[in-house]
């Protein structure tokens, strides 16, 4: 199992990575998700933007270590802690006590049960709301009945920040011929990730407003898109948006 493991992760983990002027990304460790009698393995991966001098917005935060902590404070001031869906949260209350003046910013759709365990107060994104990154950072909600996720666009350094509205796995890192399979069929395979055809049945009732918001986030014209799951895009990220959400918009 450990051998898949490393196969599976972005080494090194648990490390800061700059990918733009302001903008890092730390690959995390694996967790399982899917069906109780198939999990896959999804690497994870958290972004951190710094506005100004100092002001850290981190963005699914990922394992947090000693040796993160130390790289993490000599970037700057950690002043906002993001869990942009209900499934990125696990590391939340870690990160919110090595760093207990940050402000924890939650997506909508949390469980009751889910923010009954965050003993620390919270305040919830929305569409349209005003917050103390708009002069750099662009915040976009994508609701759903069941799912929602907010996306955050660095204007300066064009780089574009989603979570699960795009996965893209490497068939490379992926141990079995099953989870290959699940993959594929789940429209999240690299080089054609996209949005999991599980999470798309979520929006049957909003393809208006998720198509909206997509032909937005295409008229930002990004630079570079980062995904929690999978490889990630280095450039062309507006050609990639077109093409990950074709389905929606042809």
């Amino acid at each position: 199992m450990k051998k898949n493991y490393e196969i599976v992760q972005y080494a090194p983990t648990d490390v800061l990575k700059n990918v733009a002027e302001n903008v890092w990304l730390v690959d995390g460790p694996i967790i399982w998700f899917g069906f109780p009698w198939l999990k896959m393995p999804f690497p994870t991966r958290m972004t951190i933007i710094r506005m100004g001098d100092s002001d850290l917005l981190v963005h699914s935060p990922t394992r947090l270590t000693a040796a993160l902590s130390d790289s993490v404070q000599a970037l700057g001031r950690v002043r906002w802690l993001v869990g942009p869906n209900r499934l990125h949260h696990a590391w939340l209350s870690d990160w919110k006590a090595a760093f207990p003046a940050a402000q924890v910013y939650l997506a909508p759709g949390f469980p009751e049960r889910i923010r009954r365990r965050m003993e620390f107060p919270f305040r919830m994104l929305s569409d349209g709301g005003a917050y103390p990154w708009d002069g750099e950072i662009t915040t976009c909600a994508v609701g759903a009945n069941f799912f929602a996720e907010v996306e955050f666009f660095h204007r300066r350094s064009r780089t574009l920040v989603l979570t699960d509205l795009i996965e893209n796995f490497e068939e490379h890192k992926l141990a079995s011929p099953s989870m290959r399979l699940l993959a594929k069929v789940g429209g999240v395979l690299d080089p054609n990730g996209s949005m999991p055809k599980d999470m798309r049945v979520s929006f049957r009732k909003r393809r208006s407003e998720l198509r909206a918001a997509i032909e937005m986030m295409i008229s930002w014209h990004p630079e570079r898109i980062i995904i929690a799951h999978g490889r990630w895009y280095e450039q062309e990220g507006a050609k990639e948006l077109q093409r990950a959400f074709r389905w929606l918009l042809h």
